[in-house]
């Protein structure tokens, strides 16, 4: 068998071979095989094109590289030096015979062939994540949609602050998930330039066909700096910060469905099979599902920063540490925002909310002083600071009195009114029309606010916004499929050559 390098005459130590490169040779083979196969593929095409090889020797290579998926030699020091792309290369060679092959990766790379593999790979993750990004959005929408009109508490600072609805809030939700998805499609497309043909680094001899070969594989474009396509992993940086911010704003939203849940408020209860219990208290029922999904956006910042880091004061070229250790956990992060998404799709869609003990909540709180405060200054002039001076202090009042906010008390506001040098013409109308709570969502005007028709416009919107980005990211997802399907075809690979049928 013919060496590999000429420089270098010992196989890689037994040491470096067990702790780095048969694991590396593991991952890629479980992960980033079919992309190795896919551009193996496109090169053979290009070598038929350039009439280095024949049509015929093409189909077989792209015969012998299908069977790699089945057939894969393991990571060995001596055979392959433990490295996928030299594996494959060596099937090849022994699956043809040596004349056939004897142009065969001329003026090729590992570089850019490594970067182009892990590039798909990146792709196919990244949509795999849009998907389940936008089977959340419809799930939160749905949910949204259904509670609009249902009051509970909203707060701020910790405090209870206005009557909000469970729909508005969850609007919310939906409307970053869909940021999110815009925001990832855009990443995508600024990162869906093939490397392909940036060789080393600095460019290949031959006269490779770049735009064919990205079409071939899928790529809207071609990457058109040779340094940056073997370089730059930026593909890596740029999607787990992605993830890592809607983690953050995940964590945040889970922490208040944490809060919501507990047995102080009783806003919501999950179904059993997403709750837990404790082992020695029985009155509990917990929900450790939620702590789950908080747990994992953790982890989403911590992949993104270790690949922030590894890449951090390394040369701009090629090298194993950006590209293979800086890298080692993009598989990881987006497998755990995988799962949170998947965990809150679950949570969303199972999700009871209590209506009676929102209420009920609300029903404690004063939550109608900003309203008394506006109704002051629009119906009696009061000056807008007086006016939520005076609303304070009639609130504090009738606590102090023990009274409840629709226990209201004419007489009380009455007499603060007049201490301030005002009076009144109906205190009682005042006070029902700034405490009731049927009416305190209705009392919102302004479009995006928690009115029942200003969340039902929002929703409508976020419908057609979801609608449009599935759209989008199935284009895309048909892009790549056809590409690899359009390769086959011109590989021949449909039909199986009478010779290939008698090698087996």
């Amino acid at each position: 068998m013919t060496s590999l390098s000429g420089r270098v005459t010992a196989s890689p130590a037994e040491l470096l071979h067990q702790e780095v490169l048969a694991p590396q040779f593991r991952y890629e083979a479980e992960h980033l095989l079919p992309s190795y196969v896919a551009v193996e593929k496109v090169l053979a095409l290009e070598y038929a094109r350039m009439g280095l090889i024949d049509a015929h020797t093409a189909t077989r290579i792209g015969r012998i590289l299908d069977r790699a998926r089945t057939q894969l030699p393991a990571a060995d020091p001596v055979a392959n030096m433990s490295d996928i792309a030299f594996a494959l290369e060596r099937m090849v060679e022994t699956g043809l015979d040596a004349t056939s092959t004897t142009h065969w990766h001329v003026d090729r790379s590992r570089n850019d062939l490594q970067a182009c593999a892990q590039l798909m790979f990146a792709r196919e993750q990244t949509r795999a994540i849009a998907g389940l990004l936008l089977d959340l959005g419809t799930t939160t929408h749905a949910l949204a949609a259904s509670h609009t009109d249902t009051v509970m508490p909203g707060h701020t600072h910790y405090q209870a602050a206005q009557v909000i609805s469970p729909g508005f809030y969850l609007a919310a939700v939906c409307e970053h998930v869909i940021h999110t998805a815009h925001r990832l499609l855009a990443t995508y497309d600024r990162l869906d330039a093939s490397p392909l043909g940036s060789g080393a680094m600095a460019g290949q001899e031959l006269p490779w066909d770049r735009e064919r070969m990205a079409r071939l594989l899928g790529f809207a474009t071609v990457q058109p700096h040779a340094l940056t396509g073997v370089a730059s992993r930026r593909a890596v940086t740029e999607i787990t910060a992605e993830l890592s911010l809607f983690g953050v704003t995940v964590s945040r939203f889970t922490t208040d469905l944490l809060t919501w849940g507990s047995s102080e408020y009783g806003f919501i209860d999950l179904p059993d099979d997403l709750s837990g219990i404790s082992s020695a208290m029985p009155q509990k029922k917990n929900f450790p599902v939620l702590e789950r999904i908080r747990g994992k956006t953790a982890h989403l910042t911590a992949f993104h920063t270790d690949a922030v880091i590894g890449q951090r004061n390394t040369p701009f070229s090629n090298l194993v540490e950006v590209s293979k250790e800086a890298g080692a956990h993009l598989h990881a992060c987006c497998t755990t925002a995988a799962t949170a998404i998947r965990l809150l799709t679950a949570v969303l869609d199972g999700v009871r909310f209590r209506p009676d003990r929102m209420r009920n909540a609300c029903e404690r709180e004063f939550l109608g002083g900003f309203t008394l405060a506006n109704l002051l200054n629009l119906r009696e002039g009061v000056p807008w600071r007086k006016a939520q001076v005076m609303a304070g202090r009639y609130v504090v009042a009738a606590m102090d009195a023990g009274r409840a906010p629709r226990d209201t008390d004419p007489a009380l506001l009455t007499e603060i009114c007049a201490a301030h040098g005002i009076a009144p013409a109906d205190p009682a109308a005042l006070l029902a029309d700034a405490f009731d709570l049927d009416h305190a969502l209705r009392n919102k005007k302004s479009a995006g606010s928690v009115h029942p028709d200003a969340v039902a416009a929002l929703l409508k919107s976020h419908h057609h916004e979801l609608a449009e980005l599935r759209r989008a990211w199935d284009l895309r997802e048909h892009r790549c499929t056809a590409a690899l399907a359009r390769t086959d075809r011109e590989l021949g690979l449909e039909a199986r050559h009478p010779a290939d049928r008698e090698a087996g």
